[in-house]
Order: structure tokens, then C-alpha cells, then sequence
């Protein structure tokens, strides 16, 4: 047995907060969240007010704040969830703006090695392009999103972590503490958020991923949760929801 194996925890503990918003999306308030990513930003943080100072630049990571966001535009309806380490206090969004009143759950579940969990995942697929300088300055290339499903596929099986393989792989990719089967998955490219307030643009390429994950290392598989996968985890990007 690998003794890098051995020694891992066959379970690990996630205690989360989990608030689910029915929102409607003739609103002015969610109307404007859902065609600028800064303004959905806001939304979502305006429900964690004085847990931390203002103007912490990691406020959302201390507090665990993760999003993400689906819409039905016959429907006019947009379902908000939104995960954090503190509860939520959504009295700030106007009520007029609910269909239904906030959900707030506190989720606590026991993740075995070997267990098969449903997942689902929107996340900011990317790949680094270079840019333009000689390799010898070790220039961090410029980040692109991935456009089409093949490469979503790619990107996430490289973050899939086999029975006995550190939770970093050799090239510096973080991986999840499962394995899956990647030709089951389901990938559906979204359409690209974007914000250019204060004169910095915000462009996200986003992909929703769903299928089945194989737990191999439950301790990497909690972080991977608590923390969030890939780019973009301020803008409804990055959380894994299981099921």
C-alpha cells in the first residue's frame, strides 16, 4: 500500500451554511445582478455585513462565501444559493425582490473513501496563454477561458485525484480529492458574465459540470468544498454542490 495512502483519513467531516434565495427577475435589484457580475457580487456579500472589517481584501475568504446562480427566463425566476462558514442575513435585499422567503440550511455530512456522490459545479475553466516575453522571465501568462466542452472535460479530469496521488499534482494543479468518470459527465457551456465598473472589465467564461464523483480523499474533497474550485469564486464561480 502506498504509505502516503495509509496515512489518510478514510472520512472527513463538512459542516457548512447553505442559503438558498428565490429571487425574481423582473426586480430593478436582481435584473442589474444578473447582467453585471459586480453587482451579483455585491448581492451575495450583502448578506455577511460585520463579520469582518471593511475593506478586508479577503473578506469573502474568511468568511467561506461561495455562490453560484440559475435562471428561468420564462419563469422570470432566478434560485440565488449561497454557501458560507457564518449564516446569512438577507434583510437587506428588498422583499419585493423574494418569491419565497430565504432558506437558510446548515449542512453537515460525513464524506467516506470510496462513497459516490452526484455533484454539480459552474466553474471559470482557464488555461494560461503566453505572454509574449521570453520563457526565461517567468512571466505568468495571460488567463483564457475554455470555449468548448471538450476542453471544460480536460480541464476538470486533470484535477481528478486517483488512490494514492497527493492532493497537488506535479505541475502545480490542485486536485479534488476524487476521481470520475470524465466521458459521463454532463458539460454545458453558459454564457459569460461580465462587469465594467471601475474601469476595470470583468469577463468570465463560465461551464456547468454535473455527474458522479468517487471519493478517493476525503480530507481533500472537504477543502476542495469549503474552498471552491478554479477562478472567479467572488463571481458565483468555483462552489461544488453534492448531493
Amino acid at each position: 500500500m502506498n504509505s502516503a495512502n495509509s496515512t489518510r483519513a478514510c472520512t472527513a467531516r463538512f459542516v457548512t451554511t447553505h442559503s438558498v434565495l428565490s429571487l425574481d427577475a423582473r426586480h430593478p435589484l436582481v435584473a442589474k445582478s444578473l447582467v453585471d457580475a459586480q453587482e451579483m457580487h455585491r448581492t451575495v456579500m450583502s448578506g455577511f455585513r460585520g463579520w469582518v472589517q471593511d475593506g478586508d481584501v479577503d473578506a469573502r475568504a474568511q468568511m467561506g462565501v461561495l455562490s453560484t446562480w440559475s435562471v428561468d427566463l420564462k419563469a422570470a425566476a432566478l434560485v440565488l444559493v449561497v454557501q458560507s462558514r457564518v449564516p446569512g442575513d438577507w434583510s437587506r435585499i428588498p422583499r419585493a425582490a423574494f418569491t419565497t422567503a430565504p432558506d437558510v440550511i446548515t449542512v453537515d455530512r460525513t464524506f467516506k473513501a470510496g462513497e459516490i456522490v452526484g455533484f454539480r459545479t459552474v466553474v471559470n475553466p482557464t488555461r494560461s496563454r503566453p505572454a509574449g516575453r521570453p520563457t526565461a522571465e517567468k512571466v505568468r501568462g495571460r488567463r483564457s477561458a475554455h470555449t468548448t466542452p471538450e476542453h471544460v472535460k480536460r480541464w476538470f479530469a486533470r484535477r481528478l485525484q486517483g488512490d494514492g496521488e497527493p492532493p497537488t499534482a506535479e505541475d502545480g494543479v490542485v486536485r479534488i480529492g476524487a476521481m470520475a468518470d470524465a466521458d459521463a459527465l454532463g458539460i454545458r457551456m453558459l454564457p459569460t458574465v461580465s462587469s465594467g465598473q471601475r474601469g476595470k472589465p470583468v469577463r468570465i467564461g463560465r461551464a456547468e459540470i454535473r455527474g458522479s464523483l468517487t471519493v478517493t480523499d476525503p480530507e481533500t474533497l472537504v477543502g476542495v468544498l469549503a474552498g471552491g474550485l478554479g477562478h472567479a469564486r467572488a463571481y458565483s464561480c468555483g462552489l461544488i454542490l453534492t448531493r
